[in-house]
């Protein structure tokens, strides 16, 4: 089994700021936009189209063992800032919060990558607050530009212990279809992946 990286920062003081900022007084919202929406992994009792501004969904995050390996990485989503995101939101009782949390730290914040915010989304029963799993560009696991070349190669190649990249990419824009939300720069990637058909070995 391939070890895990040592996390750059501390997921368990992460986790306690995120529990302050919630307060276990109200019910938890999580915004989805990647796997979560296929893949939730939480029991929830409600669920909501939303949209949050000032940040985007990118297939821009290295993924060295879920999606890929050391020698040849993956890519997931992760939320940069700067334009819009169309996305799920979740509302988890009040009651089972603090699993939620627990759960979704075992899942998102085990190396410390993602920046955990609370975010503003606009749903069309009203605005809640949800949080959300960021990535900042100047963290080590965001890829910076990648040309349509090397987005084909990985698509071609990476592979991890829950399976390839492309297939991660596709059930993701496959759900999103599905829910309506169509994100016109995951179809233009995925596009790329049917040249790379002829480049695997």
């Amino acid at each position: 089994m391939t070890p895990l990286p040592v996390p750059t920062r501390d997921p368990a003081a992460m986790l306690k700021t995120a529990l302050l900022e919630w307060g276990g007084h109200s019910d938890l919202w999580v915004f989805g936009y990647g796997s979560l929406i296929w893949r939730p992994e939480f029991s929830f009792v409600e669920q909501r189209h939303a949209t949050v501004h000032g940040w985007h969904r990118a297939l821009k995050m290295w993924s060295r063992i879920n999606r890929g390996t050391p020698d040849c990485p993956g890519l997931v989503f992760g939320m940069l800032s700067g334009g819009s995101c169309r996305g799920m939101v979740f509302r988890i009782q009040r009651e089972h919060g603090h699993e939620a949390i627990h759960k979704l730290w075992q899942r998102e914040m085990i190396t410390g990558v993602y920046d955990p915010r609370w975010l503003d989304c606009h749903t069309p029963q009203g605005p809640v607050r949800a949080l959300a799993f960021t990535l900042s560009r100047k963290s080590p696991s965001h890829t910076g530009v990648l040309s349509d070349e090397e987005y084909r190669r990985i698509f071609s190649k990476a592979c991890g212990c829950f399976g390839t990249t492309l297939d991660y990419a596709r059930l993701t824009r496959d759900e999103l279809r599905r829910l309506g939300i169509h994100d016109r720069a995951l179809e233009r990637l995925l596009r790329l992946s049917q040249a790379s058909d002829g480049m695997k070995e």
